[in-house]
């Protein structure tokens, strides 16, 4: 009995961090790599196995301190060689606009340092989906954060056109929030993800998303091209 309400309590949780995987992997990931193929960079990301680095992405701060980042653009960098950084960024989905201020501070507190720590870094941003606040986007902006925000009504009709419903009122019962991750698993494939993240693009509009696409090529377009064994070091293993 414990055992099932732990899982009961656990499902609104568990189906964000689908969302948000499927976010990450299906529609952030193919704009980035749309810049490093352009670019000639490499993309590291949770995704791709890497044997120069371990299970995470991490990077040290100016303090020497270990921080984990979603997606690192790197130039000279292979799958066996660890490149110089010039951009981080950060994503992540919020199904509701609480405490929106905070996940603005955090992952912008998470970013600025490297600017300090790696000189080479001409690019810091956040891709957002979401019911993400206003003041909070205001906040990510002030600080020179490139933000992309795709909002939530988007996210959900772009699942709804592929049959499948993400979202719930917020007095829903722990036991139908169970049966949207239920479902969520059961139904996405591969090539379901893809055909969402499709109607996505859609809804956002193609002309916004190239829009993105160009804005992180323009800032990363005078890319230093003399090596900087220096940004390495400081590089956890």
């Amino acid at each position: 009995m414990v055992a099932n309400q732990s899982k009961m309590s656990s499902a609104g949780h568990k189906l964000g961090q689908l969302i948000g995987d499927w976010f990450e992997n299906y529609f952030v990931l193919p704009l980035l790599k749309e810049v490093a193929e352009k670019l000639g960079l490499y993309l590291d990301n949770r995704f791709v196995d890497r044997p120069a680095r371990g299970d995470k992405i991490i990077w040290r701060d100016i303090d020497g301190n270990g921080v984990d980042y979603d997606f690192v653009l790197e130039l000279g960098g292979t799958d066996e060689h660890i490149g110089i950084p010039v951009a981080f960024i950060e994503c992540f989905w919020r199904r509701g606009s609480r405490h929106s201020k905070d996940k603005a501070r955090d992952d912008s507190g998470k970013l600025m340092p490297m600017r300090i720590a790696y000189p080479t870094a001409r690019f810091l941003g956040i891709v957002s989906a979401g019911d993400f606040t206003e003041p909070a986007r205001d906040l990510v902006r002030s600080r020179d954060i490139d933000l992309l925000y795709v909002p939530k009504n988007k996210v959900v009709q772009a699942f709804s056109k592929s049959g499948l419903q993400i979202d719930y009122p917020d007095n829903a019962t722990e036991s139908q929030k169970l049966v949207l991750a239920a479902d969520f698993e059961g139904k996405f494939s591969g090539k379901a993800s893809k055909a969402v993240a499709k109607n996505l693009i859609n809804l956002v509009g193609k002309v916004a998303v190239n829009s993105y696409i160009d804005r992180v090529k323009a800032r990363l377009s005078a890319l230093p091209q003399e090596t900087a064994s220096y940004y390495v070091t400081r590089r956890l293993p």
